[in-house]
């Protein structure tokens, strides 16, 4: 059953589910993306050195990183009623087969409209070193009862 639950204080966490890439999940993102960059298909490639870079064998898309974070969010959001309104996202470090990330966030602003609430939430993803591989920012929603917008399903 769905929860109604909008008073998320300033501080409250958020975590989401670990993913850990492997080729194929990498290889089946350049197929559903139609993106076949070498950067996440050929080994030999991505022995090269790229200016000061040097990446040693094939990365995740950055656009997987953005996944797990919507992930994070509308797991979170969709329990309580809520609606993922923006995010922004940076790369900070690649993510290759083998590691294992973890998104997590913090509301770090509130504010109240006539439409409903909304907050701002500082996200971050961490590999399994702890090492931060993205940042960003969410803006999210939790629309009044009597905005006639019902329940997802209904959305």
């Amino acid at each position: 059953m769905r929860q109604t639950n909008t008073r998320f204080d300033i501080g409250h966490q958020v975590s989401g589910t670990p993913f850990s890439p492997t080729r194929e999940s990498i290889r089946q993102f350049c197929e559903a993306s139609l993106d076949f960059n070498p950067l996440h298909l050929d080994d030999e490639y991505m022995q090269r050195d790229f200016g000061k870079t040097h990446f040693g064998s094939i990365i995740m898309h950055g656009m997987n990183n953005f996944g797990v974070i919507t992930k994070m969010l509308t797991d979170w959001l969709y329990a309580h009623g809520g609606i993922q309104r923006r995010l922004e996202t940076r790369w900070k470090l690649p993510v290759k087969p083998g590691d294992t990330i973890s998104p997590a966030a913090v509301v770090t602003g509130s504010k109240d409209s006539a439409t409903g609430r909304w907050l701002t939430l500082d996200v971050r993803v961490r590999n399994q070193r702890g090492e931060v591989v993205a940042v960003g920012q969410a803006m999210v929603e939790f629309p009044r009862p009597e905005d006639g917008l019902g329940t997802r399903e209904q959305r």
